[in-house]
Formats: C-alpha cells, structure tokens, sequence
C-alpha cells in the first residue's frame, strides 16, 4: 500500500565540518513524485539515505505512512528492513547469475507468497517494465538500460509503500537515458506509487517530478511544481542551477508589486519581476534563460540595442554570444538555420516575465 513520506527538521552531522543536512522538511504526498535535485554534496543523497534508513540522523523526524520510523530524540530508528521500501540505486544491483524472472521473484521468496501468486506479480510487473520476452534471459545478457528495468521491476513487485531512486539513469547512455526517463514517469504513475527521486540532472528532474525540491549546502531553498521550479526560482541558485544562466547587474528604481524598474546604467531602464522583497535603490542581480532571450525583435517589453559577438550552430538551434550594457549574455533560438550574422548590431528583447529581479549578494552565483 502506498504511503506518504514526512521529513521535519531533518539534520545530519558527520564528525566535522557543516551539517549535510541542514534543518530540511517537506512531505511526499501517497502516490507522488518527489525529486530533490541539486548539484553534487548538497546532501540530497544523504537525506534519500536517512529516509532509507542506510543514515541516522543527527535530529528530526521520518514518518511513513504515519509510522515514525526515525526520531533521535525519541530513540525511535526503524531498521531499513522493516520500512517496508524499495531502492533503485545508480549501479544496477542485479544478480548476474540468475534469469531476469528469477531476479523479480527473489524479493517475493521472502514474503510468504504463494507460488502462483508469485508468478501473476511478476508477469504484471514485467509487462509494466517492458520485458515480458526477456523473462527467460540471464541479466548478463540484457543492455544497461534493460538491467536497470530490472532493477526497478524487483522493488515495485511486492508494492513497497515507498520507492527511493537514487540516481538510477546515471550510469546509462544518453539516448538510453532519455528512453528510460520517459518511461519510468510513466511506470510509477501506473504503480500509483509514493517516489522519492534523487538526481543532480535538471531535465530528469522536470520530467520525472510532480515536485522538485531544489538543494544546496544541506539546505532546501525551495520545493514546488516544476513550472515554479522553472518560472518563479525562489534564489539565484535556483534560478542559476535551473539554467537561468545569464547575469546583468543593476538598481531597482521602481517598484510596482509584482514588478520593478531595474537601471542597468548609461541611461538604460527595463522593468524585470521581483521575485524577492527588494527596497528601492537597492542592488540586483537579473538572471534570464537564454531561451526567453529574442533577437532582432521589434516588439515587446525591454528592448535594448546589442551585438552579435559569436553564435554556435547545433543543428536544430543556434547559440548566440549577445553584448548588451557591456556584459555578454548567452541567446538560445530554436530553428535548423542561424539567422544572426557575427558581428551585426541588432534590438534585444527582454521580456520582462523573463526576467528575474534578486538581491545583489556579492560575485556571480554561477556553477
């Protein structure tokens, strides 16, 4: 039966330096996907660990399904056995010396399930992977991508209450990857199954999460649907790690609630959203995707003239280096053909949904 996850004030210590878990909470709904997403040592996989049981916390409270089964201070930590989960982990952890059917049995053995029973589940959840016609196979013989659906098969065949994938894709391909991703949304959806996710990968994350909990530095800076995520980052580190990767410096000089002036000097003023409470005259930091950057444009908000400094053609896009207040910013266009010349001077337009007012904190949060 699936469960909801609860994590409060969830911390971890190792012996020295900061916390790997600083004071995280957030709940897994039953039957959602929760991604926490960051780059590496930011303590997703430690908190995936706690919940596991693999770590003890330092402090705070797992519940699942409503049963505590971590709490220091209560003296409560339920062993990893009897939590009744499933891991998915980045190594495929198969058994090399058995079938593909008899690694998705093996976890039934153990769970007093009558042998027809047994069978009828493992049938179901072979289909469901995707590898009905490779039951008979030894796992050695299947690609990375077939071993990982093996893997994922053998933790959801007894229903656990709760899936842990810890970046399960890593380890394949590209192309596999994203079949696989694609696919394993569609898996868990079926299953009905609570998921906790773990990855470092943004595009994985958006694809796979009903939410995405973004971490740094053992901290959570903001957990929401992946259009908030994407549209309305919390921070620059959100806004930065999530691809917002252009930077323009200025001070607010307007403020209208949802947004703001921002002079960016020599005379040029463009309105940006606040997505911070920020005061008059303070310093900002703008960040825009290269995507919601539009060239040649003649309508629309914030238009600016700039110049084109270098493209890169990738076949179904084209990537332009724009100057523009003396800054170089990155432009992304869709499209099998480049449209801009090298070196032509052109209008720039910012939209002003695009771009994200935050407080000036010191350099570029840039990773």
């Amino acid at each position: 039966m699936t469960a909801t996850l609860e994590v409060r004030e969830l911390r971890k210590q190792f012996s020295v330096g900061r916390p790997a878990i600083d004071g995280v909470s957030f709940s897994v709904p039953a039957g959602e996907i929760v991604v926490l997403l960051g780059p590496s040592g930011c303590g997703k996989t430690t908190t995936l660990r706690c919940v596991a049981g693999l770590e003890h916390p330092s402090s705070g409270q797992i519940s699942i399904g409503g049963q505590v089964v971590s709490s220091p201070e209560r003296g409560i930590m339920v062993p990893p056995r009897l939590r009744d989960l499933g891991m998915v982990f980045q190594s495929y952890a198969v058994w090399p010396h058995m079938t593909v059917r008899q690694n998705v049995v093996y976890p039934l053995k153990h769970r007093r399930i009558g042998r027809a029973e047994a069978d009828r589940k493992v049938d179901e959840v072979l289909e469901l992977v995707g590898l009905s016609e490779y039951a008979a196979r030894p796992v050695v013989a299947l690609s990375g991508g077939q071993m990982q659906r093996v893997a994922l098969a053998r933790s959801i065949v007894y229903r656990p209450q709760l899936l842990l994938l810890d970046e399960p894709l890593s380890n394949l391909d590209a192309k596999l990857r994203l079949r696989l991703r694609d696919d394993l949304r569609l898996i868990l959806k079926q299953t009905g199954m609570t998921a906790l996710y773990v990855t470092h990968d943004q595009a994985e994350a958006v694809v796979l999460g009903d939410r995405i909990g973004v971490m740094r530095d053992g901290k959570l800076l903001q957990m929401g649907t992946p259009d908030e995520i994407y549209n309305r980052p919390a921070d620059l580190f959100v806004a930065n790690f999530t691809g917002a990767t252009n930077e323009l410096t200025g001070i607010l000089v307007e403020h209208g609630g949802q947004f703001g002036v921002v002079d960016f000097g020599g005379g040029q003023r463009g309105e940006a959203a606040l997505l911070q409470r920020l005061k008059l005259g303070e310093k900002v930091r703008v960040a825009l995707r290269p995507e919601n950057i539009g060239i040649g444009r003649q309508d629309g908000g914030n238009l600016f003239p700039g110049r084109v400094m270098a493209r890169r053609y990738q076949g179904t896009q084209t990537v332009y280096d724009i100057e523009l207040f003396g800054v170089r910013l990155e432009a992304l266009e869709l499209g099998t053909a480049a449209r801009h010349e090298i070196g032509v001077e052109t209008s720039v337009a910012l939209p002003r949904e695009g771009c994200w007012a935050y407080r000036d904190t010191g350099p570029a949060s840039h990773n």
